[in-house]
Formats: C-alpha cells, structure tokens, sequence
C-alpha cells in the first residue's frame, strides 16, 4: 500500500466502494474478501454483464490497493433456473418448448455443442468474460445445490420458514400469498421446478410437502441435495449468508429486491453485503433499454467500431447517472479514454487513483495506449477523404507523424480500422453540407489566402491561431457560428475536430483546395466563376 493509500481514500468511486468493504471486513474479522456478480443464463451475455462485471473488478483492485488484503469474485450463473420461455434467437425451438420449466442444466442444448443449455450458456458467458481478461472464478448453481454447498443454509432457512414468510409475503398480491414459498421442489417424475404451495415443512426432517396440482400426488422432498431450489430474492439471500459474500452491485431496477433480500439474510444471522445501485441505461429517445425490444447498443456492435478500452471507459463514467447508450457516444468514450491513458502516464499520486485509466488496467496502464491523432480526428479525416480502406488514412498519418506506423503504434492502427468502419456506417449516410452565406464566404476566401501563405509543416498550435484571427476580422456572432461554418459547409456535419490539427493532418494545400472547391460549388461561386 502506498503512503497516499494509508492516509486517506481517494475521491473515487471505486475506491469509495472500496472503503465500504474495507470498513465491513474489519468489523467481521475477516481476512479475505468475496465479490459477487450474479448471471441469469438463459440468454447470452449481453452490455450490462460486461458494465456489472468490469465496475465490481475496478472495486476489487481498488480494495486490494487500499488494504493489501487478499480478494475473489464469484461469477454466479443461476443456471438452475427453470426455463420460463422458448427463446426467439436459437435453433430446434419445438425441442425446448418441451423442456419449459425444467432446469436450465437439464434442458438439451438447442446447439448441439454442449451437455444441456445452461451448460451452453454458460460456456458463453466465460469466453464473454475471458476474452475482456477478467479474473474471476465460475460458479454453477446446479453444482452448488446439487453438491451439496448450500445445504447447511437450505436447512437453516427451512428452520426459519415462517419468519422468511412474514417477510416476503406482505410484498406480494392476495393470489400470490395463497401460493408463494421460498422452497421450489424439482418434480421427482417430471424434473420440473415447481411453482406449487408447501402445505407442511419439517425442519426436523429437512422437506418440505406439497401436491402435484395435476394429479393431486402427495410429495415429501428434502429442501438439500438438489431436491428444492428457492425463490430467487430468497435465494440471493440465502447465497450471501452461505457463502459469506462481501460485495455485490445491482441495477437500479433492483432497489426493492436488494432491501428484501438483506432482510432475509439478517434474519438468517448475517448481515448483507456492502453493495451499489448503478442506473440503468437509455436509448437515443432516453427510453430505457430492453434486450426483447433490441433498442440497445450490444457490446459486439460496440466492438465492431470501438475497442473495449472505450467501453470500459464508457462504462466507468458516472455509474449513479442514467446514460444513453447508442452509436453517437462512442467517439468520445474512445478520446475519453485516449486522454486518460495519456494523463495517467504522467499523474501522481493521489491523481492518478480519480483516473478512469489507471482502474481500467489495474494500475498499469500499457504504453501502447496511444495515439497522436484523436479518434474524432480520424473521424473528421476519413469524412473529408472519403476514406473505404486504412491505407487512405495511413498516408495522411504518416506526412503528420513520421513516426507512425502499424508496426509501432499498434493501437493506432486498431484506432483507424474502426475508424473507417464508423465512417462508413455512421458518417458518411448523414453528410450534409450546406452553402456559406455572404459573411462566410468572405470569411472563408480570407482563410483560404492565410493558409496559402503558410509554409508546409507549420505546426498545429500556430494553424488554430490564424483560424481564430481570420474568425475574429469577420462580422460572426461569435467564433462558435465562425467553427460551426467550418464544419458544416467543409465537412458536411454539425460538430468537429479542432480545426489547426486537423489541417495539419489532412495538409495546408489540400485544405486550400477543400475551402476553394466548397466555395465554387455555392450558387454564388458558380456565378462568380461564370
């Protein structure tokens, strides 16, 4: 730990996340820390298990720098779960339909690749979470029902059945409470989950008692060794007293279930643990995002046009707010990112520990992590160009940095693949460029001659301050409209990159050329040339 560390907490979130389970640990006595991140493997991985599982690591590095103490997250599936639906995205669905409320490891896998679906599913989201790195250990539901990890809280729970009740049932509808338990026995005929009532339970005995509500078949089951599994509220209850669980974040939609579940797990003689409510995310007309409506961006769309660095950045900022997650936001997630990494090369302590970079890579942010040019950048470029390959962009690059290359800036070559892909999808069907009014066209015939007179290679710095000049000497509002002419009749769009550079970058010459083109395609330079 360092000096900074072990005299206060940086202003953080994850480290402020980080405090709360120090501050629990040392009240337990405990020496080691359990995260927990819980999954519902009926369907694939999709953006929120990255942002669950990428934020509660940034806690976890965050707790073993505060307090050097020892740490683990458990990747939880709940894959013994019934299945409620046939799901609309897979193969063989008449063959699922006949498995509907059995366990998701004992419904046959609609793929064929896997011993049942859950198993499938399961494999998915591990090769989801290796491939982002993560470090985490998998836990399987099943296994831990079936092997018999859970018995001891099964049965501890069975013990305290009424006082679970009393609990639980107040929250539900009149219909409800005549059926509800915590307890799902699994059929001992059909293998399914049953959603039944339990008219009798024996702590004693360890089982509960029920009918089959289609023959009226009396059954006695024993609540451990598989025979039962609980109700999900309860049983996230149950899993935190079991396994003595630490730290756990939740959605915002989740708010109520997390203060029922604690509830639970104090009466069964633990206290819940330390957790955070993360908003949820909205669409582009700020509607919150649904995976069967498909109004959300999916982390593979992201990753056809980002690299992952800017979706953790993305995912780091303000998790409390609720944020609009869909194509637009990604060029800045990638600069944000971009100019942390930058930052955090040179910040020191305790700066360092508020920089989204420094959490994104544990404290060790790679040196490949840079980029001379910033993705809007490539972005405004590959617009003016009309750039279908990186080779095009490669050669305005290399005039501006010698120095690059593919083969020593890495990241920039990722950088510019995605760049012409974004150009491509995104820009180029919305370019719209319009013709410059009077003022404007003066403005731009005057940019045009400084520009001229410059020699090749002027650096940046000294571009952006002409720009501003020839701004200033014409009758605009102010330099927002001056910029905003630049953009819109140059490049077709209503924002862009900061102008010095990017002339810099697409070359003096060539930016003569582009103002002159734009003013002899207006009504008023076609008249001037005729």
């Amino acid at each position: 730990m360092s000096e900074t560390l072990r005299n206060s907490v940086p202003k953080s979130w994850p480290f402020e996340e980080a405090a709360k389970v120090a501050a629990r640990l040392a009240a337990s006595g405990k020496t080691e820390a359990l995260f927990e991140t819980g999954y519902g493997p009926s369907g694939l991985p999709h953006i929120g298990t990255f942002g669950e599982v990428a934020r509660t690591s940034w806690v976890r590095h965050a707790f073993s720098a505060l307090t050097g103490l020892p740490s683990r997250l458990l990747a939880f599936s709940d894959d013994m779960d019934g299945l409620r639906k046939v799901p609309d995205n897979v193969p063989n669905r008449e063959m699922l339909a006949q498995y509907l409320g059995r366990p998701l490891t004992s419904v046959p896998d609609p793929f064929g690749t896997h011993d049942s679906f859950g198993a499938h599913n399961n494999a998915r989201l591990r090769a989801f979470l290796d491939g982002f790195g993560f470090q985490y250990e998998f836990a399987s539901s099943t296994d831990y029902y079936t092997g018999g990890k859970f018995d001891a809280a099964l049965l501890h729970l069975l013990a305290l059945h009424e006082q679970v009740m009393a609990v639980i049932l107040p929250t539900l509808g009149a219909e409800r409470q005549a059926t509800y338990s915590p307890f799902l026995p699994i059929h001992p005929r059909t293998g399914i989950v049953m959603q039944v009532r339990v008219e009798k339970t024996d702590a004693d005995a360890g089982t509960i008692a029920w009918r089959d509500p289609d023959d009226g078949t009396w059954y006695e089951t024993p609540v451990t060794g598989g025979g039962a599994k609980l109700q999900w509220k309860a049983d996230w209850a149950m899993r935190w007293h079991a396994l003595s669980v630490d730290y756990e974040m939740s959605g915002k939609d989740l708010i109520d279930s997390v203060k029922l579940s604690g509830r639970i797990c104090r009466i069964l003689g633990s206290e819940p643990p330390a957790g955070f409510t993360y908003e949820l995310f909205l669409d582009e007309q700020a509607q919150k995002i649904s995976k069967s409506k498909g109004n959300g961006l999916g982390v593979e769309e992201w990753l056809r046009y980002a690299p992952p660095e800017s979706l953790a950045q993305f995912m780091f900022n303000q998790p409390q707010r609720a944020k609009r997650l869909y194509f637009d936001v990604i060029p800045k997630a990638v600069d944000e990112y971009l100019a942390n990494a930058e930052k955090a090369r040179v910040q020191s302590e305790p700066d360092v520990f508020a920089n989204a970079a420094w959490h994104i890579h544990a404290g060790a942010v790679p040196d490949a992590a840079h980029s001379p040019v910033s993705f809007a950048m490539l972005l405004n470029l590959a617009s003016v160009v009309n750039a279908d390959s990186p080779d095009i962009l490669w050669g305005y690059i290399r005039r501006y940095d010698p120095q690059a290359t593919p083969q020593t800036m890495p990241f920039l070559a990722t950088l510019v693949g995605y760049a012409v892909a974004y150009f491509r999808d995104f820009v180029a069907p919305k370019k719209a460029f319009r013709d410059p009014d009077g003022v404007e066209r003066g403005a731009l015939a005057d940019l045009s001659d400084v520009l001229a007179a410059l020699p090749a290679g002027t650096p940046a710095e000294e571009i952006q301050t002409q720009v501003y000049e020839v701004g200033k000497r014409h009758p605009f509002p102010d330099l927002r409209a001056w910029f905003g002419c630049l953009y819109q009749v140059l490049l077709g769009q209503q924002e862009g990159p900061r102008f010095g550079q990017f002339v810099a970058l697409y070359g003096i010459a060539e930016t003569v050329a582009l103002i002159r083109d734009a003013l002899a395609r207006s009504p008023a330079g076609a008249a001037d040339a005729a």
